[in-house]
């Protein structure tokens, strides 16, 4: 089971598929907001999200990190 912010991330994220967010535009299109939240609320989120998904968390192959840059749905 997802929480609501979690669907909402991977809905997000899944919308568009093998682009590229930073931290703060997830913030900004998941959460409504970027001002007031510490970004790696969405590092912990991916996390949490990667362990419920992903057959492995440790190898992610759906949610990846772009290094440097953030993270992209890649679509099997």
């Amino acid at each position: 089971e997802l929480t609501s912010t979690e669907f909402n991330l991977l809905w997000f994220m899944a919308s568009h598929p093998n682009q590229v967010f930073s931290r703060d535009q997830l913030l900004e299109n998941v959460w409504g907001f970027s001002e007031y939240v510490d970004p790696s609320t969405v590092t912990v989120h991916i996390r949490r999200l990667r362990e419920k998904i992903e057959p492995d968390a440790s190898k992610p192959t759906w949610l990846l990190t772009v290094w440097g840059v953030g993270y992209k749905f890649a679509p099997q």
